[in-house]
């Protein structure tokens, strides 16, 4: 089963590091049941896009709770052999789990990242976080969700899980990462 984790260029290089993604418990996203019945006519394809987006939009928060990380949304797809069953408590289009367990590295499938022209556009979304997650009455809270929906407009880039490390190497640790060439 698919498996989406919302992610930094940071915590991915200290995953691919650590060779884990944790410590449980941890947020991730899949096809779930919730999401299947909110866009019941989608196709598998749809489904696990819609997932990733879910995915995509959590790291926007991840940055948020960052200021020194790449202004990138990062979406690493793990294959693991088991989703837990939802709790119930699930709305409706949900594509949220909560793992408690740490995923290996070597369940690693893909990697996807934003590229630099959606940079702008993810840091006025990393900096408008709060606000969007807020009171809908603050006056600030309409511009605040269309730059987040603004991301979902930049497409994310893809890497195969050989080419990470020379990904996380290119980032660089200007960027807040560690040279992994050294």
């Amino acid at each position: 089963m698919r498996i989406y984790i919302p992610s930094t260029i940071p915590l991915l290089d200290a995953a691919c590091h650590a060779g884990e993604f944790g410590p449980a418990p941890q947020l991730a996203y899949a096809v779930t049941p919730a999401l299947r019945e909110w866009f019941a006519s989608a196709d598998d394809e749809e489904l696990e896009y819609a997932a990733m987006e879910q995915a995509a939009r959590a790291s926007v928060g991840l940055l948020a709770a960052d200021p020194g990380a790449a202004r990138k949304r990062v979406v690493v797809a793990c294959d693991v052999s088991a989703i837990p069953p939802a709790d119930g408590a699930a709305q409706l289009g949900d594509a949220r789990l909560e793992l408690n367990v740490v995923v290996p590295w070597s369940t690693v499938a893909a990697l996807h990242v934003d590229g630099d022209d959606a940079v702008e556009v993810v840091t006025k979304a990393a900096e408008l976080w709060e606000v969007a997650q807020g009171d809908t009455a603050n006056p600030g809270h309409e511009e605040a969700v269309f730059a987040l929906d603004s991301c979902e407009g930049e497409d994310l880039l893809w890497y195969a899980t050989q080419e990470i490390p020379d990904f996380l190497a290119a980032e660089g640790p200007h960027r807040g990462t560690r040279d992994l060439t050294g």
